[in-house]
């Protein structure tokens, strides 16, 4: 018994050091995009060291005001997943980052309208189906009083235009994901909106909304305050980049709503910022916003922090139709609905979404994804559903789409043409294509562009799904993540084909506790089979034999010098 429990131990050990890589990994990612790390670029041999990133976590933490540790605690993880500002944190050269470092105060773009007389307008409103409580009137009420947040203190007026009107010095408007701007949103939660500094460029000033998140008056846990986020964001368009300080608005991360928006004022450190660039306002009629402002209705009651997932189960038990990797983000099918994670390890949303809102062009009955890939030789994403097969160019179907499976020439060992998808994904480890179905798998070399694309399998295939050693035969799909590794995922397991290897003695992990913020599960045995559902059918009891007995304990060793190898890893 005691054996048991030491292997036990010892896979759970190993699990975790898994884990621990994945996190730091995903934790790099976050680092540069929010602009405290500049992107490796192998070309150069320009990778990061283990020292760049501990500083790199030091300034975050510094930054977002958690503890300074240098390593990635649960204080610092909690604050990489907040829902915030799509804008970096450091933006400019690695001069910039030192000078960062010593700043504790708030930060300048460099840039500034020079005038006092801006004109602003709305281009688009939140969608009444996501945002029903935001009437227009709502809308235009509150982001007129995020703009006399800031004219209260510099002497800036701000005139509002028709929306009809081209032109005008920022432009508001609620949009999702690709909105022509180059800067797509990512669906409810994650990034809240983004607005463009000031400047010659047609988009300066500009504020955009994410229209998938659910935008409110006097925000609560399931819902964004609009007029918090505004007043953030119109400190973007008057130059103002984020700040470290608490208290101020200018913080990248969602603060929750203000109490009282009428008597709301900026924090000092926010009122220093936009008065070095424009000045302190003199003595007169306070405001600088026109029209005169009608009074504010009353927010509703706040609902209770803590509410019940309806998706929890449906997102934390597994058994999902499709996974795919598609713009260096994880999409998890299951049923009429998906689930995304990001680079950064930070699920987008907790609740589901729809997968006819986000694909366009798919059937609108359709209740299962079979199989999704983004094919790498032209970013084009491949859906797999029945007997048919889409092909997307970002997130709308292609003219001439669906076609019939039977295109791609597949056939069984016995003859018979494949009518249907289990899983595809492209192994980074060669490049190549690979399809299964039925217990067998083809591969595709798809390296030429668009639809030259050859549509039949390399000869030599089918082969046996067998010979992905110790992977699950009949996987619910696959994908290729990090440097090359293989992802198979089953039920709510998933084992990873290390960087090209095959045959490889994997220990499965957990989908739930790893991808999808799902806590994690009681201690269980470890699976007889790694193909099987997850239950254990061990029986491993102190009668056994001493050969057996030996032969755990020799494993136990083993797996402990292992585990203690994979935590020596470094940047």
């Amino acid at each position: 018994m005691e054996l048991a429990l030491l292997l036990l131990v010892v896979l759970s050990l190993i699990s975790g050091a898994s884990a621990v890589q994945d996190q730091y990994s995903r934790a790099v990612d976050w680092l540069s995009r929010y602009g405290y790390l500049p992107p490796p670029d192998p070309r150069t041999s320009k990778l990061q060291s283990k020292d760049g990133i501990e500083k790199a976590i030091r300034v975050m933490q510094r930054f977002g005001g958690v503890t300074e540790t240098g390593v990635l605690d649960s204080d610092t993880l909690k604050l990489m997943s907040t829902p915030r500002c799509s804008l970096p944190d450091i933006v400019g050269s690695d001069d910039m980052l030192r000078k960062r470092r010593r700043r504790k105060r708030y930060a300048l773009s460099g840039l500034k309208w020079h005038k006092t007389d801006l004109t602003w307008s709305v281009h688009s409103y939140p969608s009444p189906s996501i945002s029903p409580r935001m009437s227009v009137g709502l809308v235009d009420n509150l982001l007129t009083r995020a703009f006399k947040a800031w004219s209260d203190v510099v002497p800036l007026n701000f005139r509002r235009l028709p929306s009809d009107v081209a032109g005008g010095d920022i432009r508001v408007s609620f949009a999702r994901l690709l909105h022509e701007d180059g800067y797509p949103f990512d669906g409810q939660g994650g990034t809240l909106a983004h607005a463009f500094f000031p400047g010659r460029d047609t988009m300066a000033g500009d504020t955009h909304f994410d229209d998938h998140e659910i935008w409110s008056f006097g925000g609560d846990s399931r819902t964004t305050d609009l007029f918090t986020v505004a007043v953030h964001e119109f400190g973007h368009s008057l130059g103002l980049s984020h700040s470290s300080t608490d208290p101020s608005i200018m913080r990248p991360y969602y603060q929750g709503a203000v109490e009282d928006v009428s008597g709301f004022q900026l924090a000092l450190d926010d009122r220093l910022a936009i008065q070095q660039l424009y000045g302190v306002k003199g003595g007169g009629r306070p405001g600088g916003v026109d029209p005169d402002l009608p009074r504010l209705p009353s927010p509703p009651p706040p609902r209770p922090t803590q509410r019940f997932d309806p998706s929890f189960k449906e997102r934390c038990q597994g058994g999902f139709d499709a996974i795919a990797n598609i713009r260096g983000e994880v999409f998890f099918f299951k049923g009429s609905q998906f689930w995304r994670t990001q680079q950064d390890g930070s699920l987008v949303s907790s609740s589901p979404a729809l997968i006819k809102n986000f694909w366009l062009g798919l059937p609108p009955r359709m209740d299962k994804i079979d199989a999704v890939y983004e094919r790498k030789s032209d970013s084009r994403i491949i859906f797999f559903i029945n007997s048919q097969y889409w092909v997307f160019k970002d997130t709308r179907a292609m003219s001439g789409y669906p076609r019939p499976i039977s295109e791609w020439g597949m056939r069984r060992k016995n003859g018979a043409p494949v009518d249907k998808v289990d899983a595809a994904f492209v192994w980074a480890h060669n490049g190549m294509t690979y399809v299964f179905s039925g217990g067998e798998f083809w591969r595709f070399d798809e390296s030429r562009r668009g639809e030259q694309v050859t549509r039949q399998p390399e000869p030599g295939y089918p082969k046996n799904n067998s010979l992905w050693g110790g992977m699950p035969s009949d996987m619910d799909d696959i994908i290729t993540w990090g440097d090359g590794n293989a992802y198979f995922f089953k039920d709510n397991l998933y084992w990873v084909l290390d960087k090209g290897g095959m045959n490889q003695d994997v220990v499965p992990k957990s989908i739930g506790e790893n991808w999808l913020r799902c806590p994690a599960p009681r201690p269980t045995a470890a699976p007889e089979n790694p193909g099987s559902t997850g239950k254990c059918h061990c029986d491993l009891k102190a009668s056994s034999s001493p050969l057996r007995s030996s032969w755990l304990l020799l494993s136990s060793v083993m797996l402990v010098n292992e585990f203690f190898r994979n935590l020596n890893f470094s940047g």
